[in-house]
């Protein structure tokens, strides 16, 4: 009888160890709480703010959550759900939050997130986020006004907001010109560059934006009289001499122009290779640094003569039949051959090698969104990263890329958008357009 209770004995204890670990490796003795995940700042809040919540509990599952927007100790419940089952081991909840709507008060408030598992001690997690309510936009106060834009120039403008802006610049339609923070006078002021492209006209739309930190946005309509510039239109002849000469350069470097025939090489330049151009190129001056560089008006290449201008309008035909177009988008300058290429003012180098139509090409960041390009070059005697004066040598012309002879393309551009860089060599324009407005 004493062996039998001694076997019963273990046999019992046997199966309540299986039975505990059964019930902890199912996950009703989980000691471990809930995993709250925010995918965004909620340290201000707007009039109107999206929130992503992450909510996990991969032992036991999740049995409930809670959000609320606590303000003077008053909850105002956002979102609430319960989960009847265990099988619920994560739940994204994505909130909109109107503080107008709940009747909230601008100033100081708390997001208080809980979520709850399904395990027999109901293990709970909350989370209390500090805000500010703010549903007040800036003001915008524009410091001197842009009258004059010559057609395909470029524009300037500063201006002041009644409080910190987390995004402010410009809108020219649809194509935003980021902003850069400098002091004027001895206050803080914004800044932005935009350029007005050859086509623009008196529908043209320009727009000041800012958003402060709590998502609340303003838009001011900036008033402005276009200059039209008409600009010249050319047909080129893509002769054969041509399309052999220059054609096997890209067919060489690009695997899908294997086996095509000069004329398709170069309809596959002009098109898709020039729009992988640009995008590269706006990219490269997606950024630029917050301070300006440059001094007085750009240097321009020494002795040169233009061969085309910016804005030109080339029409490209193939026995005596159109075949593609394309718009200029610099001053094409000519010396000698081998000639020295100088940056045309201070700058940072940010790009440095070969760019597919604009051959072995050189990119300066002079600050304030304001960038020189320089291309065809034979030789580049720069590097990413280093900063250059003006006139400093960086490379020597050539006829790399898309080039029929030994020439300069130099283009300068103000938030990745071409503009005439005939401005910026002009010490009257400079002047009135831009260093007055950063001496108010």
């Amino acid at each position: 009888m004493k062996k039998t209770g001694i076997i019963a004995a273990v046999c019992a204890i046997i199966l309540l160890a299986g039975a505990s670990g059964w019930l902890y490796f199912a996950g009703w003795l989980d000691r471990e709480k809930p995993a709250i995940q925010l995918d965004s700042d909620i340290s201000a809040i707007g009039r109107k703010k999206d929130i992503g919540i992450t909510f996990a509990d991969e032992r036991s599952g999740l049995s409930g959550l809670k959000v609320e927007l606590v303000q003077d100790n008053k909850p105002h419940l956002l979102a609430e759900e319960t989960f009847p089952s265990r099988s619920t081991r994560q739940k994204v909840l994505r909130l909109s939050v109107e503080p107008l709507a709940l009747q909230l008060n601008n100033g100081p408030a708390v997001v208080r997130i809980t979520a709850r598992d399904a395990s027999f001690f109901k293990n709970e997690t909350v989370v209390s986020e500090q805000t500010r309510i703010d549903t007040l936009p800036p003001q915008v106060y524009v410091m001197s006004p842009v009258n004059y834009i010559n057609q395909g120039g470029a524009g300037f403008i500063p201006y002041r907001t009644s409080k910190p802006a987390a995004l402010t610049g410009v809108f020219v339609d649809d194509r935003f010109y980021p902003g850069y923070n400098i002091v004027i006078g001895g206050k803080p002021t914004s800044v932005a560059f935009f350029a007005l492209g050859t086509g623009a006209s008196a529908a043209t739309k320009i727009v000041i934006f800012a958003r402060d930190n709590a998502g609340n946005e303003a838009r001011t309509s900036m008033p402005f009289t276009i200059k039209p510039k008409k600009f010249r239109a050319d047909k080129v002849n893509l002769s054969e001499t041509f399309l052999q000469k220059i054609m096997p350069e890209f067919q060489a470097s690009i695997p899908q122009l294997q086996g095509k025939t000069p004329v398709e090489v170069f309809g596959y330049v002009n098109t898709t290779l020039r729009e992988e151009n640009a995008k590269t190129i706006q990219s490269v001056c997606r950024k630029s640094i917050n301070k300006k560089l440059w001094e007085g008006a750009f240097h321009r290449m020494r002795d040169a003569a233009p061969m085309a201008l910016f804005g030109d309008q080339r029409t490209y035909l193939v026995d005596g039949k159109p075949f593609g177009n394309s718009v200029h988008l610099g001053v094409d300058l000519a010396s000698t051959a081998h000639a020295p290429i100088e940056a045309a003012a201070n700058g940072i180098i940010v790009f440095a090698g070969a760019l597919g139509i604009y051959g072995n090409a050189v990119i300066i960041d002079h600050g304030l969104g304001l960038f020189s390009l320089y291309g065809h070059l034979s030789a580049i005697e720069t590097t990413v990263g280093k900063s250059v004066k003006k006139e400093e040598k960086i490379g020597v012309s050539g006829l790399s890329g898309l080039a029929g002879g030994d020439h300069l393309h130099f283009s300068i551009l103000v938030g990745g958008e071409f503009v005439n860089p005939q401005e910026w060599w002009d010490p009257h324009w400079i002047e009135d357009n831009v260093m007055k407005k950063m001496t108010l």
